[in-house]
């Protein structure tokens, strides 16, 4: 695939906004990040934004209130997300134009793309936009190769989940030569306070395991009980069921009091589930998806789909 349409785009814009999903996680934010930093090293005279919400992963607080104006005569670029519902700032519609740039195996809703990179052969998005500057001769930068690094390391499970390892690890191995703060990195993420741990026991010790796969219910309650953001309680604890030899789909529901959805993230070893995923509308990929849903009787529902395919029933 040749890149070169992306940096004719690029040329052609003085002001560049990027952007990704709501809700980031850490793919989201370090390509988002590592892109500004790549375009404001080759391309010092352009003016480069990263816009969207925040949470724990925007570590470093990059995230830039612009307004309106901003984007008018602009290139916005939409990262780790296609699905026009899931960007963070709609105002990339009011841009000029706008390109995407995802892994996820979802066809793209961005009515406005008049480019659109979408290759579900990458492990993470942040490993796509570590090719594609490579591919492109563009200079990496320490701090870009620590943030791409960081969206790899995070979406590959710390490398478990891997759709080329040869290409993933070669990537990895470029960016760590390039900079690549690692210790600085895995401490952000693993090194927890012992409240935070005894938090996760807690979790971990509600989750129900029956029929092939594991699920946890989170209600409102939680967020009484732990001043935690929804992120931290639905991405952050959907793994806690995993490599559990019986188990092949563990299943984590919250519930977002903000947009008034449960917000569901699905895992699974060995097992394509990102159909179920896109039955409810949702996607992602094939062993790791989600989906957002209205009542707990969609989730039972849900629930019920995925022990059927953990038994090897027909969907």
């Amino acid at each position: 695939m040749s890149y070169q349409p992306i940096l004719d785009k690029i040329k052609a814009y003085d002001t560049i906004i990027i952007h990704r999903h709501t809700k980031p996680d850490f793919d989201a934010i370090g390509s988002q990040v590592g892109l500004k930093e790549i375009l404001q090293e080759n391309f010092n005279d352009k003016t480069i934004y990263v816009v969207g919400d925040q949470n724990r992963f925007d570590k470093d607080n990059d995230m830039q209130e612009i307004e309106d104006n901003a984007f008018v005569g602009a290139l916005s670029i939409i990262v780790d997300v296609a699905v026009s519902h899931m960007v963070s700032d709609e105002r990339y519609l009011t841009a000029a134009e706008a390109i995407v740039i995802d892994h996820h195996t979802n066809d793209s809703t961005i009515t406005n793309a008049s480019l659109v990179i979408s290759d579900a052969s990458f492990s993470s998005a942040a490993e796509l936009i570590a090719t594609i500057a490579l591919d492109l001769n563009l200079v990496i930068n320490e701090r870009a190769a620590s943030f791409l690094y960081a969206g790899m390391v995070t979406d590959t499970g710390r490398f478990q989940w891997l759709k080329n390892p040869k290409h993933t690890f070669m990537i990895a191995s470029i960016l760590t030569g390039l900079g690549a703060k690692t210790t600085e990195l895995y401490d952000f993420l693993y090194v927890e306070s012992l409240e935070q741990k005894m938090m996760k026991i807690d979790f971990q010790s509600r989750f129900v395991f029956e029929d092939g796969i594991a699920y946890l219910k989170n209600d409102q309650s939680v967020f009484d009980k732990y001043n935690v953001d929804v992120f931290t309680v639905s991405r952050g604890m959907v793994n806690l069921a995993s490599g559990i030899e019986e188990i092949k789909i563990w299943l984590n529901f919250t519930y977002d009091k903000e947009r008034d959805v449960i917000l569901g993230e699905f895992r699974s070893r060995g097992i394509k589930i990102v159909d179920i995923a896109k039955k409810f509308g949702g996607g992602g990929h094939e062993q790791a998806c989600g989906a957002s849903l209205k009542t707990w009787e969609e989730v039972d529902q849900m629930i019920t789909e995925f022990k059927a395919l953990a038994k090897g029933e027909k969907i």
